[in-house]
């Protein structure tokens, strides 16, 4: 293998080793969702079982499985842990939350606890007070790990009402006039202030790309998808000899033939799904994803299509693609008042990210086409990698079972 491939190889194994295989898709996430109403402060906080046992090993008997026994079990250490994470202050006073009940949700990667809570000591904060959020869950443990927040506001005059026709004129205010904000918290960023008005059009353009840009970027399979199919537009494997593309104009050409359609089909699904007017199973739409990364890496082995075509295999997967795309921002939510701002952007940081590894990859990889090391190192033993990894996936994804520890 000559020298100038490993810079290559080493990328392309650092993001298969790099990739955790039962939750390739989804980084570790928590929602947390807070009602404001005057000074009265509610919520619900939703965390991954699996985070969870990673943390303060939830599962008694040791066996691999979390059941509903052990978790309500320790339903007092899960809340204690977690509120130990959380700090609300509403103006000067903190606000100490306190739990009213632990559900068990499904999410699109696996069992989640559900800490539903209330707040005291917030009474004598201001009618108008922001709302401070502090959090560091999981943050010394996971530095990618990611806080969700989702803040729910009501004008103080909405509460009024609460009868008759005064009750259902308050409730069509509530839903007209109240608004929300959203805000993703990581380590390098972990609190957030939350003022009683609505976020302005700037604020969540930048929250919605930047969490697009995350998104991509730790979607491993998304990721691995893209590079399957980016590698043959440098050098192709036909009638059992390798092809190199001539010259980078017509390896740009085929990339942004194969960009396009990828970002156009997933675009489709992403609206579709995030709107509620196409909604599918989450372990069909994995596992879909999953067979999708096999088939493109598999393909630079075997060709399933003249590699000008490579643009309909990332068309028809990418249909696929989008609804994973639309799985974290249902689950981040749509702001009201600003469902078209939110989808737009949240679809522009994917394609910031999208570009982003196209940018890195591409020039290395021509750069790079002629050599031993590229074709056999990088196309085929990679390929082979990938097929292994995606196949995996594929199997823990659609039997619900663990195949990689």
């Amino acid at each position: 293998m000559s020298r100038a491939s490993v810079p290559l190889l080493a990328l392309l194994a650092s993001i298969a080793v790099w990739s955790p295989p039962a939750e390739a898709h989804k980084p570790s996430d928590s929602y947390l969702s807070v009602r404001l109403e005057g000074t009265r402060v509610s919520g619900q906080w939703d965390i991954a079982l699996r985070d969870l046992d990673y943390a303060i090993a939830l599962d008694g008997d040791d066996d691999g499985v979390l059941t509903w026994g052990e978790v309500r079990a320790q339903t007092q250490r899960i809340a204690g842990y977690a509120f130990a994470h959380l700090a609300l202050r509403l103006g000067t006073p903190t606000c100490t939350p306190t739990l009213d009940e632990l559900l068990i949700d499904r999410h699109t990667d696996g069992a989640y606890a559900v800490l539903r809570f209330g707040a005291t000591g917030c009474e004598a904060a201001a009618a108008d007070a922001a709302l401070t959020v502090t959090y560091d869950l999981f943050f010394d443990v996971d530095p990618q790990h990611r806080g969700l927040v989702h803040v729910d506001y009501a004008r103080p005059t909405e509460l009024r009402a609460t009868t008759g026709y005064d009750a259902a004129r308050g409730a069509l205010a509530a839903m007209f006039s109240g608004h929300s904000d959203v805000v993703i918290l990581a380590p390098d960023r972990h609190a957030a202030t939350f003022a009683r008005r609505a976020p302005s059009r700037l604020t969540t353009v930048a929250t919605f790309v930047e969490n697009g840009i995350w998104h991509i970027w730790t979607g491993f399979d998304h990721v691995l998808f893209l590079v399957s199919l980016l590698l043959p537009a440098v050098a192709r494997r036909t009638d059992r000899r390798w092809h190199v593309v001539p010259c980078f104009r017509d390896a740009f050409r085929d990339t942004v033939r194969v960009v396009t359609a990828f970002t156009v089909a997933h675009s489709i699904t992403l609206s579709a799904a995030a709107l509620g007017i196409v909604d599918l199973p989450s372990r069909l739409v994995e596992s879909a994803i999953a067979l999708s990364v096999a088939v493109a890496a598999a393909s630079n082995l075997v060709p399933l299509l003249d590699a000008r075509r490579t643009w309909q295999i990332a068309f028809l997967f990418g249909l696929v693609h989008g609804f994973g795309f639309a799985s974290v921002l249902t689950e981040l939510g749509l702001g009201r008042g600003a469902v078209a701002l939110a989808l737009v952007s949240f679809n522009v940081g994917v394609e910031i990210g999208q570009l982003a590894i196209v940018v890195a990859l591409l020039p290395i990889a021509f750069a790079l086409r002629r050599t031993a090391g590229f074709r056999w190192g990088v196309m085929t033993a990679g390929s082979v990698a990938i097929v292994v990894i995606a196949l995996g996936w594929l199997g823990e994804r659609a039997l619900n079972v663990r195949i990689f520890s």
